[in-house]
């Protein structure tokens, strides 16, 4: 534990960014995994429809620096890759 007043702080401020990073970062997760499973179960519907809340929650992470532009490109390009290729 730290002993320094500003210290101390960081730590509790540290924290409370971790825990309000974790839920943009899990939100990311869970939807590309929402995704991958309608994908893989072939319902165009909901694929399409959990494609835009990716898309969206990826945008929102990577605004928040939680996560690099390259990175959030390369994702979303391959998701909708993968829907187009299930819509055909």
């Amino acid at each position: 534990m730290p002993n320094i007043k500003s210290s101390k702080k960081s730590v509790k401020q540290d924290s409370k960014t971790t825990a309000a990073n974790n839920v943009y970062t899990t939100r990311v997760k869970n939807s590309i995994k929402k995704v991958e499973k309608a994908i893989v179960n072939k319902d165009k519907d909901l694929a399409n429809t959990e494609l835009k809340n990716v898309i969206s929650n990826i945008d929102k992470a990577c605004s928040k620096g939680l996560i690099k532009k390259n990175t959030c490109d390369r994702q979303k390009a391959r998701l909708n890759k993968k829907v187009k290729e299930m819509n055909n």
